[in-house]
């Protein structure tokens, strides 16, 4: 995500981070460069411009106040804030109050708009103790409701669907009517994609808009197509004047140029980012911590708050506990591993640690690790997984004909967990030792294919 903008920019920093002061030369310099960074990241020629413009006054506005700050350190944290400032500032949340409140979804064909009704009914459902209901209104696309009821159950939320029914309209307004006498306080709208030269599919889009009158409209985009969907933002914005965007596969080749410039264009916040497939890979936006990613910082406080949300606390004291007593033992480390994969990808993840962004950038982390890790747990007895020091030479061959590994594989995965356990109990019984909340890294050979 934003890799080569990242990369660009670190550059443009390089200018002024052998120099002593801050001067009209190498400001201009600098600016040139960053000013290449974000064309190159797909924003309009007109927004860089003004955006350097505006970066270039303030560096020289502090040529002659801060003499002892570091040039570098002062030019990353200027194009920082004027970051967070041109994503909208701070993040936008969405209106779900009403009886019930409803959200309706809009967006071009293939954005993900249909993935994503699926995660932000889990994120409402989970994060806002909300009781959701999906609602069908793609008559158009294939499957689209066959899609939305996989979604549905994989997030344990009600599905409301017409299949004779082809009026979206009153599809919309039977929806609203089922939810109010079913207990429903959210109603998720998933319309059909359309492009924005269709004018019937917007004007029906538009009557749905008007007949349901939705607390919160959003607009789904697909990020890897940069700048024309900001284009395709604004045409959407004629007809629905909707709330907010919804920046999908944000994990993808994307520039970058949607989400630095989407706010300052439409004047409508970014309010969530998706980065994957998966129904936990559903981010609230926040401008200053996209910033932050964007300039190789990471993103610790939306790390910690995704863990805060996974890792229950009593099951952590739980396992600290068989820790110190030297008591952990597959099933733990199992239950570790799953917590983790309902993170995210861990490439991802990874990323939001400050400084391993360009680290990891040409790693290859594959997340199917996690799966063989899975695989032969799996593959043990019960008794085996309460008592790893019981694995003999013949458990392992079991082992690995039950989950297609060689015994090398399952040998050097043994060999891992027992150094892990062994450094885990040191480091629980010493006196620098005390941790909230045991930290399970994957085995060294981990990620090996």
């Amino acid at each position: 995500m934003f890799e080569s903008l990242s990369e660009r920019l670190d550059s443009a920093f390089k200018v002024l981070k052998g120099s002593h002061k801050i001067t009209e030369l190498n400001v201009a310099e600098s600016i040139k460069e960053i000013r290449k960074a974000l064309v190159a990241a797909d924003v309009n020629y007109k927004i860089a411009k003004e955006f350097t413009d505006k970066i270039k006054t303030k560096a020289l506005g502090v040529e002659n106040v801060l003499k002892n700050v570091n040039p570098g350190q002062l030019m990353v944290k200027i194009v920082q804030d004027e970051l967070t400032e041109l994503m909208g500032g701070q993040s936008a949340g969405i209106n779900v109050k009403g009886n019930p409140g409803v959200i309706l979804i809009a967006g071009l064909q293939g954005s993900g708009k249909t993935t994503f009704s699926g995660k932000l009914a889990k994120h409402l459902k989970e994060q806002r103790k909300l009781s959701p209901l999906l609602v069908a209104c793609d008559v158009y696309r294939p499957a689209a409701i066959d899609q939305l009821t996989v979604l549905a159950e994989a997030v344990g939320v009600a599905i409301y669907k017409e299949i004779e029914n082809k009026n979206p309209v009153e599809i919309a307004k039977n929806a609203i009517a089922f939810a109010k006498s079913n207990g429903h306080n959210v109603v998720i709208v998933d319309t059909a994609g359309r492009l924005a030269v269709d004018k019937e599919m917007m004007e029906e889009v538009a009557a749905v808009h008007r007949t349901i009158q939705p607390t919160e409209t959003l607009f789904v985009v697909d990020s890897m197509t940069g700048q024309d969907a900001v284009n395709t933002a604004e045409a959407f914005n004629n007809y629905l004047n909707f709330d907010g965007v919804v920046l999908t596969k944000l994990d993808g080749d994307t520039r970058g140029g949607a989400a630095l410039t989407v706010k300052y264009t439409v004047g409508k916040p970014i309010k969530f980012v998706s980065t994957g497939e998966k129904m936990e890979a559903l981010d609230v936006f926040y401008p200053d911590r996209m910033a932050q990613r964007i300039l190789g910082m990471g993103d610790i406080v939306s790390l910690v708050e995704k863990a805060q949300m996974e890792f229950d606390e009593e099951e952590a004291k739980r396992v600290e506990k068989r820790i110190k007593q030297n008591k952990f033992d597959f099933n733990d480390f199992l239950g570790q591993m799953q917590q983790i994969k309902r993170m995210g990808d861990l490439k991802s993840l990874m990323s939001m640690i400050p400084g391993m962004s360009k680290a990891i950038k040409d790693v290859d982390i594959d997340d199917r690790a996690l799966v063989r890790v899975e695989a032969i747990i799996q593959s043990m007895t019960p008794y085996e997984r309460s008592n790893p020091d019981s694995l003999n030479l013949g458990r392992k061959k079991r082992i690995a004909r039950g989950c297609g590994q060689t015994l090398d594989q399952i040998n050097l995965f043994v060999k891992n967990f027992n150094d892990m356990r062994k450094m885990m109990h040191t480091m629980m019984n010493s006196p620098m030792g005390k941790m909230g909340m045991p930290g399970m890294g994957m085995p060294k050979g981990g990620f090996r294919r």
